[in-house]
């Protein structure tokens, strides 16, 4: 799946703006996801940590639940934003939840300095685990 231009900047914007609503007092790395629903409607995320640390929920894992609940279940793109210096792709939970719904998505990441970097999920997760995994 490619993005247009139009499309990557509205992304990236919106993940941008979900990172300064992030809920990271304990590590201090804000993120924000913008995910792309096969409808064009875009659903946001952010990370949202907790003093029990396992139970903090990353941004791109908050936004494929909230695109759920919104009754979207296909999606074409995803957009990250983080502070970090480098681009950060997904990692490897939020992989394989969004290898669910979106084996070939498109992943856009946005980093401190605004350098965009893209990925295929396909190329970030090459053998995920799905629905056919379970009855072998």
């Amino acid at each position: 799946m490619s993005l247009s231009a139009a499309q990557e900047h509205v992304l990236t914007d919106r993940a941008r703006a979900a990172k300064a609503r992030a809920y990271a007092p304990y590590s201090k790395f804000h993120v924000g996801a913008a995910l792309l629903c096969a409808d064009g409607s875009i659903i946001d995320g952010c990370n949202v940590e907790n003093a029990s640390y396992p139970a903090g929920t990353c941004a791109e894992r908050v936004a494929l639940g909230a695109a759920v609940v919104a009754g979207h279940r296909e999606f074409t793109a995803v957009a990250i934003a983080t502070d970090a210096p480098e681009a950060t792709p997904p990692c490897g939970i939020c992989r394989q939840a969004l290898a669910e719904f979106a084996p070939g998505i498109a992943v856009v990441a946005i980093d401190a300095s605004g350098r965009v970097t893209r990925w295929s999920l396909d190329g970030l997760l090459p053998n995920p685990f799905t629905p056919a995994s379970l009855h072998p």
